[in-house]
């Protein structure tokens, strides 16, 4: 299995933003791009070649369940994980991310500490 390396996060407030990049930075030790919408991560996600997507549920413009369907149709895109990040969850609403084709749902506010070893065992898991 290759190794969790790359992660495309999609965020569009500006501190989780930044908690979350340095999360996964300095304790993950990945590689991250932070983009603000929807419409940037369509931009410039292909070109960064992500392992996998953290994604915000609740973006403006472009919501994310619309935004992983859109990253799905770039080839380069189509078949990278995503994880969603809400603050908004129920078991209905975790039933309908899940069923869109979602890996997983993680819930905000999330502990940045632990934040990066969940996403590396939400990879294994993927790729059992």
């Amino acid at each position: 299995m290759k190794p969790l390396e790359r992660i495309l996060h999609v965020e569009d407030v500006p501190s989780i933003q930044v908690v979350t990049r340095i999360a996964l930075e300095r304790i993950g030790g990945f590689q991250v791009l932070s983009c603000a919408s929807g419409e940037d991560a369509l931009a410039r996600g292909p070109a960064f070649a992500p392992d996998l997507i953290l994604l915000d549920v609740m973006l403006p413009d472009m919501d994310g369940p619309e935004t992983m369907h859109r990253l799905r149709e770039l080839p380069a895109l189509a078949a990278v994980p995503v994880v969603f990040l809400t603050g908004n969850i129920d078991d209905q609403r975790l039933a309908t991310l899940l069923n869109l084709g979602a890996c997983d749902v993680l819930s905000k506010p999330f502990d940045p500490l632990q934040l990066s070893e969940r996403l590396r065992t939400i990879w294994t898991r993927v790729h059992e």
